[in-house]
């Protein structure tokens, strides 16, 4: 069952990543991210209101509990992981090709593969090895098609915001695991939203609005709408996946990112970006990586 929800997470994932590659395209980075934490917040406040108020939720998927300081605490060390992930990799994207920062961000779940072994005990069977060896061999291969369109791996700042983005989206993958095994799915979604949202504020006013007249500036997508939306229908997925005593941490991070099916499609499509056919050979490593993936999981 797990599974099958991380790969339901992983194509809504996919959705949220080519609006937000929409939306980010000649866009302020900030307002953007500050607009999809604030959205995300407003479509939670009816269920925080209804959960404190009234017992119309009580006893559904749905409930929002009420839970100690420490538990809020730990929720807002996430909604500060997650948002320096987010900056990072929403830079990133400005940047980059879409094509490029898919299979990237595919590699990150290798990371949390590692840190799945040494703090959870997670072990791999040969068919799950397949799967990730299939999925780091993609990363080289995907360098090569960089250097063509001008992208230098180990000069390029993009691609360090995007190694930054990995790293700190690696940290946020273990640590769900963590909260997960304390915590039921709406508490950690609904306020981990709202203290994004919290800490958005002032870096908004302070940083990007008194110098929005000499950066880029803000122009209102609906895609904006379509980020959250998609975004909190994946993330309320993986969470529940998640919930399952025998989930894997480092199976669901990896099933997640066979959205680069759809950014890849995406890239091709609406962005008419370059060197899709060496792409495309990245692109079946990771579905082949995927495959493995699932097999072990049989």
């Amino acid at each position: 069952m797990w599974v099958a929800l991380a790969f339901a997470s992983a194509f809504l994932l996919g959705c949220y990543e080519v609006n937000k590659k929409i939306s980010l395209n000649g866009n302020a980075v900030i307002p953007v991210l500050f607009l999809n934490t604030l959205i995300s917040s407003l479509i939670f406040v009816p269920f925080i209101l209804l959960s404190f108020y009234t017992n119309v939720l009580d006893g559904t998927m749905f409930y929002v509990p009420r839970v100690s300081f420490e538990a809020h605490v730990a929720v807002l060390i996430k909604a500060v992981i997650v948002l320096s992930s987010w900056i990072s990799g929403y830079f990133a994207l400005k940047h980059l090709p879409l094509t490029i920062t898919g299979p990237i961000k595919a590699t990150q779940p290798v990371l949390t593969l590692v840190g799945a072994m040494v703090i959870f005990g997670e072990r791999l069977n040969l068919y799950q090895w397949i799967g990730v060896l299939l999925s780091v061999a993609s990363f080289y291969m995907l360098s090569s098609s960089g250097r063509k369109e001008g992208i230098n791996f180990t000069h390029n700042k993009w691609i360090f915001f995007t190694v930054i983005s990995i790293l700190t989206g690696a940290m946020s993958g273990l640590y769900d695991k963590h909260l997960m095994g304390s915590m039921d799915v709406m508490t950690v979604q609904v306020w981990f939203n709202v203290y994004q949202c919290l800490i958005m504020l002032p870096i908004l006013l302070l940083l990007w609005y008194p110098q929005r007249k000499k950066s880029t500036p803000f122009v209102w997508h609906w895609n904006i709408v379509f980020i959250s939306v998609f975004l909190i229908i994946a993330d309320w997925i993986y969470f529940y996946a998640l919930s399952f005593p025998d989930s894997m941490i480092s199976i669901v991070s990896m099933i997640r990112r066979s959205n680069v099916l759809v950014t890849f499609i995406a890239g091709a499509l609406f962005f008419h970006e370059k060197n899709l056919k060496s792409k495309a050979v990245d692109l079946f490593l990771v579905l082949l990586g995927m495959i493995f993936l699932y097999l072990g999981t049989r």
